[in-house]
């Protein structure tokens, strides 16, 4: 009476239709597990998205892509990740141009930093270098040696860096008034 035929269609078995999660080979199995699936990606995108630099990596050049990156290694030369976070890791040592989204600070960097949004130098960061962002954050024991340019979202920087705006001169008059004047300040 327990057993059955191989060939027997899992529906003429009442148990094992009527319990899906008993027994994963009947047809609505996908359909059960099919949401778990679904589920975990949501529970940790950082872990897929992020790449990794390990201790005994050095790079040399230029680095670009569209996913984060943690650095735990030796690079130089620039680092483009635009939209994307970049983390200097403890034994990480940094002697580039950072452009990213956000930029945690935990090793040594050595370079001009550009984030979208936000620069976070921890406890035991080094920064040599100057910091675009539209906010930073530096802890107590941090050292951070260069300037800082609070930019607001949308604000783009001017040429030269210079913050101030400048009177463009179209006229011969124009010129000389605008060099006799620049050099009165010098």
């Amino acid at each position: 009476m327990a057993w059955t035929k191989p060939n027997t269609p899992p529906s003429s078995n009442p148990t094992l239709s009527n319990d899906p999660q008993r027994s994963p080979m009947t047809p609505s199995a996908p359909v059960t597990f099919e949401p778990q699936r679904a589920a975990m990606p949501q529970q940790a995108p950082q872990a897929q998205e992020q790449a990794s630099i390990g201790k005994s990596l050095v790079i040399k050049g230029e680095v670009t892509g569209s996913e984060s990156l943690y650095i735990d290694g030796r690079v130089e030369g620039s680092i483009n990740l635009p939209g994307n976070r970049v983390t200097v890791g403890r034994n990480g040592v940094v002697a580039a141009n950072i452009s990213a989204r956000e930029i945690v600070i935990i090793g040594k960097v050595r370079g001009n930093l550009n984030a979208s949004d936000k620069v976070d130098i921890r406890g035991e960061g080094s920064l040599t270098g100057d910091v675009i962002a539209q906010r930073i954050s530096i802890e107590d024991g941090a050292f951070f040696k260069g300037g800082i340019d609070i930019r607001k979202p949308g604000q783009q920087a001017k040429p030269n860096g210079e913050a101030k705006e400048v009177s463009v001169a179209t006229t011969p008059a124009a010129v000389e008034t605008a060099q006799a004047a620049t050099a009165g300040r010098a």
